[in-house]
């Protein structure tokens, strides 16, 4: 009854209230990041959701797209500026996935979405993650996030889907909220994003 009607009403019920709520926040971010940015605001990239169903991912974009003498694009470490390092530091670049949640895509708790690249890799115990939607937060990120193992994270994203329920919810959001208060395990050491995920046997 909670995961089939009552979390998806109250996932979108609550991200049209907040969606409100922030709407200055919202606003403040885009207008900074329109500058930070030279226009690109929005980072977009398409997700496999539930049933590995695609979507379209929405965040605030963190990183520019300087580029070397070649034309590839410059580490992400080297492209990732300073207003883009506080909207990670803060989880704001996170803001957007709100109109994820409000059209479906995704819930405020559930498995990270992960690149589509990394589907071909997983194994049937991993591909479990996808048979519910995936969170804007979840049991891994409050477990260590960036700064644990795919292995550990996996398992996380396991064992929630096990035993998820409203009270561990409601827990894995306060805790969401004291870890971006303490800006824990954002990103590995001297990285921007985490390393790829490629495959194990587990």
């Amino acid at each position: 009854m909670y995961t089939k009607f009552i979390k998806p009403a109250a996932d979108r019920l609550f991200a049209l209230i907040l969606l409100v709520l922030i709407s200055p926040i919202l606003l403040g971010v885009i207008i900074v990041l329109s500058f930070s940015n030279k226009g690109d605001i929005f980072f977009k990239q398409k997700r496999p959701g539930k049933h590995e169903n695609i979507f379209i991912v929405l965040k605030f974009k963190t990183m520019n797209d300087k580029k070397d003498n070649k034309g590839n694009l410059l580490p992400d470490n080297k492209r990732l500026h300073k207003i883009g390092l506080l909207l990670r530091k803060t989880s704001l670049d996170e803001l957007p996935q709100l109109f994820n949640v409000l059209k479906g895509d995704m819930s405020f708790v559930g498995p990270r979405p992960l690149l589509v690249e990394y589907l071909p890799f997983y194994t049937e115990r991993q591909r479990v993650r996808h048979t519910i939607k995936p969170g804007i937060t979840g049991w891994a990120q409050i477990n260590g996030r960036n700064a644990i193992s795919w292995e550990d994270k996996f398992n996380h994203d396991i064992w929630y889907i096990k035993h998820k329920s409203f009270v561990l919810d409601i827990k894995i959001l306060f805790l969401t909220f004291f870890r971006i208060v303490q800006a824990k395990d954002i990103n590995e050491k001297n990285t921007a994003t985490t390393t790829k995920f490629k495959g194990n046997n587990l």
